[in-house]
């Protein structure tokens, strides 16, 4: 397995070297906007195109966004804000049996979220797809007018058999040869529901001995009695993705038509189908007409998707986690989705980091999950204001401070940002201390917390330890220590006993007991089923485990996504979900260090 380093600066993006080079060609100065997507005709109506380039970002709105999507969207949006033009929010719903508006809803909001929009140049360009039916219907007419399409009706087993193999050419179909109006009136009568599911389809007729199988006459249109989540019934048969795709840009006027490499081999297809498209055709009295598509025609241009390391981004093998009940729900913090990733404390600005680092480009490799924990870490550490967290906590008694007494330590919000100031952390005389920083045998190199040794408390005074308590099973419920009052962190006398080390605490009296959930891979294993592997035996049994925590009093008021550093621990957001007012639940975002590295 590959894996991509990580530089400094920018990887390659091949993509912007063509954009820059068409602009610089002036490959689509005469294009022309009619204000909205449309025909050649209703273009040439309109003015000069106030975008330089149009570019789309194309989902299909049957599932949620993931990671993967995410390198689209920066890719996409990115290019059109980069060079003036306009990036289309357009869902290609053209599957009526697996689309729901609550992924319509779930994509905006994610796309939204990582920092981009769609409204440019006095408009929004929000589309769909279905929108656009009745011109891919008129579409298909047409083709079979010319000749180029016919309707087929052989059995799906019959046309598996006659498509051929890689080595071997396809047969063509005993219906091929129908006259245009045959396929028309047949055509048609599929259109009015005349015919059952799945006993005709719509063939584009290429050439059934072409060395790209997917150009062995495509199927275009099909029979599908479903209700659409945004035609109804109106229609009882649809375009296939590879047919509507190219028309749907061609309307739109995109430039770049960017999509990624398993679409390389639909290109020429995508080529066919614009080119007859935009060709000027004769009426019935021999009369030029023009083309239905305007030129100059979208392109196509292709990029390796995200392979990335200990997760799957499938979206059956998503949907199984999740209807199955591996996880909790689709934005479920293990999960690669972006709404999971959002309510992990995951960051637009450490995606976009991600992107950058690993570049645009056609050579498939796999991306190791450190590069993204790594850019999520390094966002957050400018961005993330310090916190106390005591994770597992066990009580520390300051024997001889006076009880009842508090007095208020000084912890900077920010080590790297002074001009975000201190904040107050109030020492009394219990405290909680971390269960790891007392021992009651040191091993070779403990600095902490054994009897008769002495350490600082964080941003308060040095200790020395003189005991401690146990239960009936053995485990240290309390220590013991004595404070030197003249050692407080801030004052003269600061440094004037030296001491190793340095332990983190929480005033057990103001402290906010918080239900905290340490999350971790989904997946024990880089590459998930690989081999014979069942991907579900990969799972990760520690990748969530939810504890009570002991917080510093100022965590109490976190706003829901609202992300900290832990000192010692990682980063933690409050949760956008769960989270309440006084009353925040914290996860886990990322360790400090990579805990996974071999």
């Amino acid at each position: 397995m590959s894996s991509e380093k990580t530089p400094n600066a920018p990887a390659a993006n091949f993509i912007r070297n063509i954009v820059e080079h068409d602009l610089e060609q002036g490959a689509y100065k005469t294009r022309r906007w009619g204000g909205s997507p449309g025909d050649a005709t209703h273009h040439a109506k309109g003015g000069p195109d106030p975008a330089k380039i149009r570019t789309r970002f194309p989902p299909e709105p049957n599932g949620y966004l993931h990671i993967g999507h995410a390198k689209s969207v920066f890719l996409n949006f990115g290019l059109a804000r980069d060079y003036d033009g306009v990036c289309h929010m357009r869902f290609d719903d053209t599957n009526p049996e697996k689309e729901e508006q609550e992924y319509v809803d779930s994509i905006t909001d994610m796309v939204q979220w990582l920092g981009f929009g769609w409204d440019k140049f006095g408009t929004s360009h929000l589309y769909f797809a279905s929108n656009y039916f009745d011109f891919m219907y008129h579409a298909a007419e047409t083709l079979i007018e010319a000749g180029h399409a016919y309707v087929d009706q052989q059995s799906a087993d019959e046309m598996r058999a006659n498509r051929g193999t890689l080595t071997e050419p396809g047969k063509n179909s005993p219906y091929r040869d129908r006259s245009p109006a045959e396929n028309l009136a047949l055509f048609r009568e599929m259109r009015d529901g005349k015919h059952a599911d799945g006993s005709m389809i719509l063939r584009a007729k290429i050439d059934m001995a072409s060395p790209n199988i997917n150009l062995r006459d495509p199927a275009i249109y099909r029979i599908r009695r479903a209700t659409h989540h945004n035609t109804g019934d109106k229609w009882c048969i649809y375009p296939m993705y590879t047919f509507a795709h190219p028309i749907e840009d061609a309307l739109e006027q995109v430039t770049h038509s960017i999509c990624t490499l398993e679409f390389e081999d639909q290109r020429p297809f995508y080529d066919w189908v614009l080119e007859r498209l935009a060709t000027p055709t004769e009426d019935v009295g021999g009369n030029k007409q023009p083309g239905l598509l305007a030129h100059p025609l979208p392109k196509q241009y292709e990029f390796a998707r995200l392979n990335l390391t200990y997760v799957v981004l499938s979206k059956r093998k998503l949907i199984d986690l999740v209807e199955n009940k591996h996880v909790s729900g689709w934005d479920d913090p293990r999960l690669p989705t972006l709404a999971g990733a959002r309510r992990r404390g995951y960051t637009p600005e450490g995606f976009k980091l991600f992107t950058d680092r690993i570049g645009v480009s056609k050579a498939d490799s796999w991306i190791e999950y450190t590069i993204l924990e790594d850019c999520m870490r390094e966002v957050l550490n400018t961005s993330a204001e310090r916190r106390i967290a005591v994770l597992d906590p066990i009580k520390l008694v300051i024997d001889n401070y006076p009880e009842g007494q508090s007095e208020d330590c000084h912890a900077p919000n920010h080590p790297q940002k002074p001009e975000l100031g201190k904040r107050v952390v109030p020492l009394t005389r219990e405290l909680w201390i971390e269960r790891e920083d007392f021992m009651e045998a040191p091993s070779k190199g403990y600095f902490r917390l054994f009897p008769d040794n002495m350490v600082r408390l964080r941003y308060g005074y040095v200790v020395k330890c003189t005991g401690f308590e146990k239960d009936a099973d053995g485990i240290v419920t309390t220590v013991h220590c004595e404070y030197l009052p003249d050692t407080k962190s801030g004052t003269p006398g600061a440094d004037s006993v030296k001491v190793k080390g340095n332990i983190h605490w929480v005033s057990s009296a103001h402290a906010y007991a918080a239900e905290v959930r340490l999350y971790d891979r989904l997946f024990k294993e880089a590459n998930p089923g690989a081999g014979d592997r069942d991907y579900l035996d990969d799972l990760n049994p520690d990748s969530v485990k939810t504890i009570t925590a002991q917080l510093e009093p100022a965590l109490k008021d976190a706003k829901p996504e609202e992300a900290f550093q832990f000192e010692r621990h990682g980063y933690f957001v409050a949760d956008r979900k769960d989270s309440v007012a006084g009353k925040p639940v914290f996860n886990r975002t990322v360790t400090l260090r990579d805990a996974w590295q071999k």
